[in-house]
């Protein structure tokens, strides 16, 4: 059987901050983004200790709710990279990938509402613009929508951004459904509800959404909630293991108990109810979910859905 090296690197550790925006600052020029930082560096003191990975931060992070749209450019265009430069010099000093979310200026006086993925190395690796804009993004702050749905590369796997009202549209997620991240790392100041639990399920992929002042929450690729942050503390950290597959219990039910047969503990079949679907996961630091699929001739739920839609179009098989 073929080992992976790498598979260390499945297992990571990921933080979800929440704190509500500071309504109660009305500021201007440096004391402005001064008073951006010592928030933002209060924040993520309460989640370093646990060395995570992975930090995500909610949408519009460093904007001020009681700026009008003239003081909100203002401001916009004075703080323009300072605050992404205290993020990137965060990411380099606790070697962890930080999701800054935030309205940025383009060189055509226009806006993008974005969030920036930053990696350990303190660089910006990708940036998604938000696709769907609530109308009065652009009617009144000149924001543009995005137009392109990118999956960017990291050290533990692939990562698919969403922000706030993307959340309501089948267009955006089918782009990602169809590419199949590792996880979706959702910014935003709604929460989105079941929302959240069917774009994990239909992407088959983690979700790790960062809420304004509203709850956080990790959901597993079969739409479970594995962890959240409370009424008590507005930040949620923990593991999530990347070595795994969503499975349907179809024709696998003996496969999938001849995988605990034999490694134990070294396999979670892990079942939400109801669903007909389990997350199928490698706890072995040597042996790949791919290598057990490929050991047992288990049938993925991509490939099941693939079968099952050839099976319904064979001739002979559907209804004149």
């Amino acid at each position: 059987m073929k080992k992976n090296s790498d598979l260390k690197n499945k297992i990571i550790t990921v933080s979800a901050l929440g704190p509500r925006p500071l309504w109660e600052v009305k500021s201007h020029g440096k004391e402005t983004v001064d008073i951006m930082i010592r928030h933002w560096q209060e924040q993520l003191s309460q989640v370093t200790p646990d060395n995570p990975d992975l930090i995500v931060l909610p949408e519009a992070c460093d904007r001020f709710p009681t700026h009008t749209m003239t003081e909100r450019k203002e401001y916009y265009h004075f703080r323009g990279d300072k605050i992404l430069n205290f993020f990137c010099e965060y990411a380099v000093k606790n070697k962890c990938y930080i999701v800054y979310s935030a309205v940025r200026e383009t060189y055509d006086g226009t806006y993008r509402n974005s969030t920036q993925l930053i990696n350990r190395q303190g660089t910006v690796c990708g940036i998604y613009n938000k696709n769907h804009l609530v109308p009065r993004e652009t009617t009144e702050g000149d924001i543009l929508c995005g137009k392109d749905a990118p999956v960017f590369t990291t050290d533990f796997g692939t990562v698919a951004m969403a922000i706030c009202f993307d959340l309501n549209f089948h267009e955006l997620l089918e782009k990602y459904a169809q590419q199949r991240p590792d996880i979706i790392l959702f910014s935003s100041m709604y929460h989105g509800g079941l929302m959240q639990n069917y774009w994990a399920y239909y992407c088959q992929a983690h979700f790790v959404g960062s809420i304004a002042g509203l709850e956080c929450s990790i959901i597993n690729p079969v739409g479970e909630k594995t962890a959240r942050s409370t009424n008590y503390y507005n930040r949620v950290t923990a593991s999530i293991n990347l070595n795994c597959k969503v499975i349907h219990l179809d024709d696998n039910r003996e496969k999938l108990q001849s995988v605990k047969n034999k490694y134990g503990q070294g396999a979670t079949i892990f079942d939400p109810g109801h669903l007909g679907s389990v997350l199928l996961t490698s706890e072995m630091n040597d042996i790949s979910i791919n290598d057990i699929i490929a050991e047992f001739n288990i049938e993925t739920w991509d490939e099941y859905y693939k079968r099952s839609m050839s099976h319904r179009y064979t001739p002979g098989n559907m209804e004149l």
